[in-house]
């Protein structure tokens, strides 16, 4: 099965990468992440996600840097607690381009790393992914069976930068 990997950081793709190729996927990442701000994080992360996949040779298809769209995409609901409706809206933006690459592509299905966080509710990532792309979208709870602890072991063991907020600028309050 060809599966397209929405990434949206290098430590949160490594364990992600680990366990869908153990499932026999045949994996591709897609690093596209408008929301990641200032753009020099951007670039910080971009670089060491293209590390990362050149180490596991893992082709990677990289999104543009779209902060417009993004922007207009949350626009009202700065001042939403993290983890609420800005969120959601973000993540839909992101899986919504996910599933427009499996289509571009002729990838069979995607998921994305974005259930492996502690902090986000997979459930509401999952629904979101499956409103973007229908039977396109794979299902998954990466964090699952000690996924997040997998990933911190991954970035230390390969060195990986680990980031201290989820990328966007009101996620730094």
């Amino acid at each position: 099965m060809k599966v397209l990997l929405h990434i949206c950081c290098a430590v949160c793709a490594s364990f992600s990468i680990e366990k869908l190729r153990q499932e026999g996927c045949d994996l591709s990442g897609y690093f596209y992440n408008p929301n990641i701000q200032p753009e020099q994080e951007y670039l910080k992360r971009l670089k060491e996600t293209e590390k990362l996949a050149k180490r596991q040779k893992l082709p990677l298809i990289i999104g543009d840097y779209e902060i417009d769209k993004w922007r207009l995409r949350i626009k009202g609901l700065e001042e939403e607690p993290e983890g609420g409706r800005r969120c959601r809206r973000c993540f839909a933006l992101r899986l919504e381009e996910a599933a427009k690459k499996v289509k571009e592509k002729a990838f069979d299905v995607f998921t994305t790393t974005l259930t492996i966080s502690p902090h986000k509710n997979s459930q509401v990532i999952n629904e979101i992914g499956q409103k973007a792309g229908g039977d396109l979208f794979l299902a998954r709870d990466f964090k699952k069976q000690d996924g997040f602890k997998r990933t911190q072991e991954l970035a230390q063991e390969h060195n990986i930068y680990r980031q201290h907020y989820c990328g966007c600028i009101y996620s730094l309050r």
